[in-house]
């Protein structure tokens, strides 16, 4: 009975491994580009849903025949509802959803007002429950995988000046995370930590700093290394795609609440070896 079922957990894990049809939101630029299109080029069925037609479709050329595009607006219900379904008529089915956008305007506390706020909610966290929310029937049928980048700005690390409301967003991302996998225990819901991340080249760059105030910027920078906001090294983007890999060819009821991926920290050996 033991080694029965044994080869019945192997048999399921390998099925998990092959399943393979994974939609990544917010795959016109940035991170999600970079993800989407790395999953597609090691042979995985990729929906890429983004806002920008334009961006989509280059994506779609670069990731190969494996990848498609499909328009979807994650600040609007009913687009996502619309894009979640053609993906899954397209891909036959739903195994994964990775969720990337977000939106981290560099503003001081004081500086941020209401119409601010909303923004940057509407797309890190209301967004992000609107597309769960249209794909849960294909992941529950598939037992499936979402994943949902945050940032060492939400609760796992110090907070960053003049990205207060960025990283209060993505604290409520995770806690966003943490309800729907009450409610939902048979799919399997991580929150990625993500650290300093360039992401790929053109528009594959991480758009994170896009309108910033570079002066704002010059004046906060100091402020996150003696704060210790930054590890010293940067991410490379091969490492985040395999560590998204490495979650989605888990089983479900493999418990990966919190992944954290960051740059290693830069500084002298803590205890050297003598000459």
């Amino acid at each position: 009975m033991a080694a029965d079922t044994l080869c019945l957990q192997r048999d399921t894990l390998q099925e998990r491994a092959n399943m393979s049809r994974t939609v990544v939101v917010g795959a016109s630029s940035g991170l999600g580009r970079c993800i989407g299109v790395g999953l597609a080029q090691r042979g995985g069925q990729v929906a890429l849903l983004a806002r920008r037609r334009a961006r989509l479709e280059s994506a779609a050329e670069e990731a190969g025949p494996g990848a498609v595009a499909i328009e979807c607006d994650v600040t609007d219900e009913g687009s996502c509802r619309s894009a979640f379904d053609d993906a899954a008529e397209a891909l036959g089915g739903i195994d994964n959803v990775i969720y990337t956008p977000a939106i981290s305007p560099l503003v001081r506390m004081v500086d941020t007002g209401a119409d601010t706020w909303r923004r940057i909610f509407d797309t890190n966290v209301i967004g992000a429950s609107l597309a769960t929310a249209a794909a849960i029937r294909h992941l529950t049928a598939s037992a499936g995988k979402a994943v949902y980048l945050s940032s060492d700005a939400g609760t796992f690390g110090p907070p960053w000046p003049g990205l207060g409301a960025y990283g209060v967003s993505k604290a409520a991302l995770e806690r966003l995370v943490d309800a729907w996998r009450a409610e939902h225990p048979d799919i399997g819901f991580t929150t990625l930590i993500v650290g300093e991340c360039a992401g790929g080249e053109g528009d594959a760059a991480t758009g994170m700093n896009a309108g910033w105030d570079m002066d704002l910027a010059m004046q906060a920078y100091p402020l996150w290394v003696s704060g210790g906001c930054m590890p010293g090294k940067l991410m490379p983007i091969e490492d985040l795609i395999e560590v998204v890999q490495t979650i989605l060819h888990t089983n479900a009821s493999t418990s990966m609440p919190v992944v954290v991926a960051r740059g290693a920290p830069a500084g002298a050996v803590a205890f050297p070896e003598p000459n």
